[in-house]
């Protein structure tokens, strides 16, 4: 008897024990593995943290190289374009002189100049049929070299040109007919101020002289008892006597 009861209380002591500490032990075991969820869901995040950085950081990289790729094949692209520019070398002009120093210059400065001499061989040119046309009607007076005294042939053309030229009028029409500075012109090529010469009694090369004034007209003293004027170098007279012409109003010779 004594024995059943000893062995009853003990099994209510197993019992109580079993009641008492069984949700407590539940009760910690619940919490570690609550603990370890929440760490595993912590690194998880953090994982998920790493590798969305990276992919943006990656995005991101290989956005960037896309850009500058973009960018570096514009700039070639434009810059293939574009023409290269070299410096223009303006061409030149060399005139060789014996004994003289070997003179260059730019064909585009060379165009200028000859343009400006071309303006003041045209107005020297006007000054001298100004002179001569003032003296139409004049009497013809051999030796004369005035309007005041009247004019020979070669002396009118000494009073339209002596103070236009560098060089000194001769007096005569034959030496005026041999001046050096004075060019050669074809009939075919006369400028209005070129000399134009007739040897009318076979005296010498040239013995007649007048002035070209266009449209193939000339100014001239014919000879005594007749007066300054206007002749057409086509009549028969002037066709069968004519010799030549020089140009004396160059852009070299004027002053």
């Amino acid at each position: 008897m004594a024995r059943i009861t000893k062995i009853s209380i003990t099994l209510c002591a197993l019992l109580f024990t079993s009641l008492v500490f069984t949700p407590a032990a539940n009760a910690s075991e619940q919490a570690r593995h609550s603990a370890v969820q929440k760490s595993h869901l912590a690194k998880t995040t953090e994982r998920k943290k790493k590798t969305t950085s990276s992919s943006k950081s990656e995005k991101k990289k290989t956005t960037t190289a896309r850009k500058q790729s973009t960018s570096s094949k514009t700039l070639t692209s434009k810059t293939r374009s574009k023409p290269t520019r070299t410096a223009k070398v303006a061409p030149e002009k060399c005139t060789v002189r014996k004994g003289h120093k070997t003179n260059c210059v730019k064909v585009g400065k060379t165009a200028k100049l000859s343009e400006v001499h071309k303006v003041r061989v045209q107005k020297a040119q006007k000054t001298a049929m100004n002179k001569l046309m003032g003296q139409i009607g004049k009497p013809y007076h051999w030796g004369g070299t005035s309007p005041r005294t009247g004019f020979d042939c070669s002396g009118l053309v000494y009073y339209a040109y002596k103070d236009l030229v560098k060089f000194r009028i001769p007096r005569t029409a034959n030496e005026m007919y041999h001046l050096r500075d004075a060019a050669s012109v074809n009939r075919g090529e006369l400028e209005s101020g070129d000399l134009v010469f007739f040897r009318t009694q076979g005296r010498g090369t040239a013995d007649h002289v007048g002035v070209y004034v266009g449209n193939g007209k000339f100014i001239q003293s014919p000879r005594s008892g007749q007066d300054i004027q206007i002749t057409s170098l086509s009549e028969d007279y002037w066709v069968r006597h004519y010799v030549g012409a020089r140009r004396v109003m160059t852009p070299k010779t004027i002053r």
